[in-house]
Order: C-alpha cells, then structure tokens, then sequence
C-alpha cells in the first residue's frame, strides 16, 4: 500500500511541476525582432510572503517599484479576505488606485515579455496545484531568458526564482493568463491600448483619486490627442477637485475638437456658470441641447437650471 500511496504522489506532483497538466503548450514566446534575447529588472524589491499572503507581498515590491512605499503589513488589510485565506483579484486592483496608481491589466501569454522588457514588472496569478485541487499564488515576473527558456520572479520566500517557459505557462494559463501592471499614471504600458488605457484612469477618478487621473488623462491626451474621453475626464476630474479654471480650459478644448458633442458643451455650460459666467453658459447649454442626442434631456435641465439661475 506505501509502494501505492508514494507513486500516486510522484505523479501528482509531476502533474504540478512538469507542466503536464493537460494545458496545450505551444513554442512561446513568439519570435519578435525588437524583444532583447533576455531582460531582468534589478529595481524590483523583494518581500518573503507569510503564510496565505502573496497577494500582499505581490501588491507591495510592485507598489514600492512604482515609487509608494509600503510594505505587506500595511497591504494586507487592504486585500487579504481571511475566510478565503487569499486575496481577490478585485482587491488587488482596488489597492492599486486607493494608492493612486495605474491597475493596468493584462491577459495573454505574449504581452508578458514585452511589459517586462519595457521595464515593467507584472503582478501574476497562478494555479500551482491542479483544475481539481487549485493551488493558487500570486508572483512578481521580474525577468526572462529566451536562451535558457526560463522565466525569473520573486514568489513566495525566494527572490528571482527562475521556472521553465513549459511550467509558468500552464501555471499561469490556468489563471486565464491574468496579469496586473502597477504603473504611475504618468507612465504607458509597453502594449498600451487607448481604450483600455482611459479604462485604467477611470479606475482612478472612481477611486476619487483625482489628481492621478488628471496626470493619467494627461499622459493618455499625449498619446491619444484625438480622445474625446480622455478630455472630459481630464475636465471632470479638474471639477471634482473645485479647479474650475482648469475644467473649464480643457472643456472648451473638447468644444473645440469635438463641435458635435453635446455632452462637452453640457460640462463647459456648468462650469462656466459656476464661474459667474453666465451668458457664456446660456450660449453653451443652448448648444448642447441644439445638438440633441440621448443625453438631451440632461442637456435641458443644465439650460434652465442656469436661466433660472440654479443649475
């Protein structure tokens, strides 16, 4: 019966750490001619995980990279959940922006390598038991070799562990290749889209987190000038701050660009209102509601609110 019990546990645990776990591997990554050959990020710190607290230890060396110092003890009250002895990935993205930083999510075995050699750590969880008996673990990927084929990450009690592309791929493909990039709202991500990007800064504005998302509304305008989102957030997160000149300023830039939207002429109305402005604001409510559309309505209240004189 031993003989029995000690050769089921050899195959569970090649199972786990051979990557046959019945997750397809294909040749990974794929060929890129501007992706260095290898890349390791020496300004990532390292913090040894207590028992149940990777999500903390995980959240903490990429939130002290970013510039925020902090440690796990401080995070864990953040994201820790006793009663499921882990961490949610909601609870990781919510610390992200109650610190004021980027939660940029990633998906995708081939965004991976190019974060990382753009200087960019990566949050990832992965299943290191099995689909039945899930082992689940929150890492830091800090690096990668494409000649050795490993990649390097500090995870768990040991700093720049390095596995085989075979086992982090099925460990992390069984987390649907869930990642997290925690970036300064001044920085891009290396794959950066602009609507998931503008996504990211509204994270920010829903967090309250007002000044962040004018720098992320800011760094996206650089990138994406032609944003009509990324402008009435930056608009809307001046307000929300009590800057009305400033709202105002990148209003009236939106007016500009867009001269159809109702909603950019509905905002400068307000603000300028506000301001005591209020025969500039009669013209640009008047505007918003002539160019009608699904917020018209909403439009309407704004136009009479402010000939009534309480918008």
């Amino acid at each position: 019966m031993r003989r029995i019990i000690i050769t089921l546990l050899v195959l569970i645990l090649n199972l786990m750490f051979a990557g046959c776990g019945g997750v397809f591997f294909r040749q990974w990554p794929q060929h890129s001619e501007h992706l260095p050959v290898s890349h390791e990020l020496d300004s990532v710190p390292f913090y040894p995980q207590e028992a149940y607290q990777c999500g903390p230890a995980s959240l903490s060396m990429a939130l002290t990279w970013s510039g925020i110092q902090t440690n796990p003890e401080t995070i864990t009250p953040e994201v820790f959940t006793p009663s499921r002895k882990g961490s949610l990935q909601s609870a990781m993205i919510g610390a992200t922006r109650r610190h004021g930083r980027l939660a940029y999510p990633i998906t995708g075995p081939d965004s991976i390598f190019e974060e990382v050699s753009a200087g960019h750590p990566v949050i990832v969880l992965q299943n290191l038991g099995l689909s039945w008996y899930p082992v689940w673990h929150y890492a830091v990927v800090v690096g990668y070799d494409l000649h050795k084929s490993t990649v390097i990450l500090h995870s768990g009690v040991t700093p720049r562990k390095r596995l085989s592309f075979r086992v982090f791929y099925n460990t992390w493909a069984r987390s649907d290749y869930w990642g997290l990039l925690v970036l300064s709202p001044s920085r891009l991500p290396a794959m950066a889209t602009k609507h998931n990007y503008i996504s990211a800064v509204l994270g920010l504005e829903k967090a309250h987190q007002w000044r962040a998302a004018i720098e992320g509304y800011k760094t996206a305008l650089a990138r994406w000038p032609g944003s009509l989102s990324a402008r009435m957030g930056l608009g809307n997160s001046y307000y929300a701050l009590g800057d009305l000149e400033s709202a105002e300023a990148a209003f009236r830039e939106a007016t500009r660009r867009f001269p159809t939207d109702g909603m950019a002429f509905n905002n400068l109305a307000q603000v300028l209102w506000e301001q005591g402005k209020q025969q500039e604001a009669l013209e640009a409510a008047g505007r918003a509601v002539d160019l009608d559309g699904p917020l018209v309505e909403e439009y309407r209240k704004t136009l009479k609110g402010i000939q009534a004189g309480k918008p």
